[in-house]
């Protein structure tokens, strides 16, 4: 399929639709000026304090640093919070809440990003699922308890030449230990789920409701690649049980299942070129 009959074919999609989710992985957030962390030499490239140490994306999203050396877990995990807080979403995000608005159907997101920028953007936090967590909420590392708590009014220093976040360390107010992200890390036995969990449950109550009310649902996934493919498995797994038109925008993962649309695209970009054909 060509990218202008792509195109046609995913606005027809939409203006048939009764209700939109959107899915988006780390591609999202390209356009925004994030970085992008496919593969090691991408990582080593936005932080090349750690790339000198030797150690890959894999093997600093793990608890672990947060025993070994706090202050180099920290100094990651401080300067993507500080990171994504100055951050601005990218006209994507705004122009997908403009085909909402302009044809008057509902949404749901489902993210595997922990930057909060749908949140930032506009989009109603009840109707965002962050299936790998947040990293503008923190939970205690042991954990103590199952307590999360918005880290809006926490700030974390982080001296980037030697890249270690200086005291003091965001700490438990529940009992006083080290804090650490609510975020899914790899080998990750102590990621309180609950806020997640809740999230999820919001979202296949609102996929009920499309199932009861016999909507048409449409499916826009951004940025999703195939090395951590929660996010397109979920795209895929939502659309055969509901019969769900999917519209895939990479410029790279672009294949798509049977029948399905897939566009060689950046986010941003995608979705201009259909909002612009609708």
């Amino acid at each position: 399929m060509d990218v202008t009959h792509a195109i046609d074919t995913a606005t027809d999609a939409l203006r048939s639709c009764h209700v939109l989710l959107i899915t988006a992985g780390a591609g999202m957030g390209v356009d925004s000026g994030l970085p992008d962390f496919r593969g090691d030499q991408g990582f080593w490239k936005a932080y090349p304090p750690i790339a000198k140490l030797g150690i890959s994306f894999v093997d600093m999203a793990n608890p672990y640093w947060f025993e070994k050396d706090p202050a180099l877990a920290w100094a990651f995990y401080g300067h993507r919070l500080n990171l994504y807080r100055k951050t601005v979403p990218h006209k994507g995000f705004g122009l997908l809440l403009k085909i909402c608005e302009q044809l008057e159907i509902d949404y749901f997101v489902f993210t595997s990003n922990v930057d909060g920028q749908f949140q930032k953007a506009g989009f109603n936090a009840d109707k965002v699922v962050e299936c790998h967590g947040s990293i503008n909420h923190f939970q205690c590392k042991r954990p103590c308890s199952r307590q999360i708590w918005s880290a809006e009014d926490i700030r974390v220093d982080v001296d980037e030449m030697l890249f270690i976040a200086r005291d003091p360390l965001p700490r438990c107010p529940y009992c006083g230990s080290l804090a650490r992200p609510n975020i899914l890390m790899f080998g990750d036995w102590n990621w309180v789920a609950d806020r997640t969990d809740v999230q999820q449950q919001q979202l296949n109550s609102w996929l009920a409701d499309i199932i009861d009310d016999k909507k048409q649902l449409v499916i826009i996934e951004l940025g999703a690649g195939e090395a951590v493919a929660t996010v397109r498995y979920t795209s895929e797994n939502i659309s055969g049980r509901l019969q769900a038109r999917l519209i895939r925008i990479n410029p790279r993962d672009y294949d798509v299942p049977e029948g399905q649309i897939g566009l060689a695209m950046g986010a941003a970009d995608g979705i201009e070129q259909i909002v612009k054909n609708l």
